[in-house]
């Protein structure tokens, strides 16, 4: 190894949380505990994102090795260090006296360890995306980090509230309600960027606008209502503007619970059935304290039934805007018979092709940036995919409000013209769930 790289250690669960990070420590080494291996052969088997990101990873070292010794180290590629395996070490006296137990992270911080006296003159580096464990490695003198490949920079512009633009001349707000072509953004002081949506003022009067990057102009939101639901706030209406719009095939709506996010999406959908060929409303599944649904009674419709729920109950908050003998009511439940309208966990949605599909990805914050990106690469012709979720709900240990994949899809589509993203403020759920959401 040469004494200009440095060498990171790489935890298991940033190789869960993307498959192909090896290659993102530009010319420096990478190495690998061999309880790392371990771990990832336990999690091999199964549906979930992280089961196939365990099996894609040792193809992937697979095809690395060849007949190349790990020990010797395998070159990753042009431009890149090298990868190396390295096996078990004991432990040191600090290691024996700070930790009992000789568990899966104590043998990589005991790899950790031996690396880094093994090489004194370079930095050793442990990237971990579980926080206790950096503690940990920073108490016996470790340097550890976080995985910040895909960790988006500015959070707070990105979900910052919707923009208003004051003093705005009242002739051009006028003008907006007359003419249903909308008017060439230049005549405004504006620099919007694709599908934006802000609220403009004048002293005497107001309209919600979008920027359409299709005709360039600037056009006037009306309010409208979707399979009986109807919007009541700028945010909701323009989350629906954005779901009816045939151009806009990727939305990002985000915001805390109760603002009423997956409910439009899905009133959205159920009111344009006509276009697509089915509708998917699905979710993430995070077995409470991390366990596997195995340990849950009965058959995977009950195991799965607790998870679903939330969906199905905006689903019913639908079918309850009408009379159970009206044909609008009547609608969805043979949507639903005839499987038009399909909820289900988002593990069961793989191998189906996505063409033509209303797909909603409920809870998104909980999905890594890899597993977004494999979700929409399989996106057919006529598909439109809603991705929802509240970034300060997140489940998952190894996710934040910077690496989940909902906040990272944000931020890097943001400005393309097929995309739109709405930050849902206000809670219309009740006032005591918008009290809660504000306080507690």
């Amino acid at each position: 190894m040469s004494n200009l790289k440095k060498i990171f250690v790489i935890d298991t669960n940033v190789l869960l949380h993307d498959y192909k990070s090896i290659y993102n420590f530009q010319d420096n080494n990478v190495v690998i505990p061999i309880v790392v291996l371990e771990e990832l052969d336990r999690f091999k088997k199964g549906n979930d994102q992280i089961n196939f990101h365990a099996r894609e990873f040792t193809r992937e070292l697979d095809s690395l090795a060849e007949n190349l010794l790990f020990a010797k180290g395998i070159p990753l590629g042009k431009g890149l260090g090298k990868l190396f395996i390295e096996t078990g070490k004991p432990f040191s006296d600090v290691m024996n006296e700070s930790f009992n137990e000789k568990t899966a992270d104590h043998r990589i911080l005991a790899i950790a360890e031996y690396t880094c006296k093994k090489n004194p003159n370079k930095d050793v580096i442990l990237i971990t995306k579980d926080i206790n464990l950096r503690m940990k490695a920073k108490s016996i003198g470790i340097n550890s980090q976080d995985y910040e490949t895909d960790k988006v920079q500015d959070i707070d512009t990105l979900y910052r509230e919707i923009e208003i633009h004051e003093n705005i001349d009242n002739k051009l707000i006028t003008r907006l309600y007359k003419e249903k072509e909308g008017l060439p953004v230049e005549e405004f002081d504006l620099s919007p960027i694709s599908n934006q949506y802000f609220i403009l003022r004048s002293t005497t009067s107001s309209v919600l606008a979008y920027y359409n990057p299709f005709t360039k102009t600037i056009d006037r939101v009306e309010k409208q209502k979707a399979y009986g639901i109807e919007p009541r706030n700028a945010e909701q209406t323009f989350s629906i503007d954005a779901l009816s719009r045939s151009d806009i095939q990727l939305i990002a709506l985000t915001g805390k619970a109760g603002t009423g996010k997956t409910l439009l999406a899905l009133a959205a959908a159920i009111q344009q059935e006509q276009k697509f060929n089915q509708i998917f409303l699905a979710r993430p599944i995070i077995p409470l304290a991390n366990r596997d649904m195995g340990f849950l009674p009965g058959d995977i419709k009950d195991k799965i039934g607790p998870y679903m729920q939330p969906l199905f109950d905006n689903l019913s908050v639908i079918k309850h805007k009408f009379s159970r003998l009206s044909n609008e009511f009547e609608k969805i439940e043979e949507m639903q018979r005839d499987e038009k309208l399909v909820i289900t966990p988002l593990a069961f949605i793989r191998g189906r092709s996505l063409s033509d599909i209303f797909f909603i990805v409920d809870e998104a914050q909980n999905l890594t940036p890899h597993e977004v990106k494999t979700i929409i690469t399989r996106a057919g012709e006529g598909t439109k995919m809603i991705f929802t979720g509240d970034i300060q709900q997140i489940d998952s240990p190894y996710l934040d409000s910077t690496s989940n994949g909902l906040s990272y899809l944000t931020d890097r589509m943001k400005g393309q013209d097929i995309f739109a993203h709405v930050h849902l403020v206000k809670g219309e759920r009740s006032y005591l769930a918008e009290l809660a959401s504000n306080l507690l």
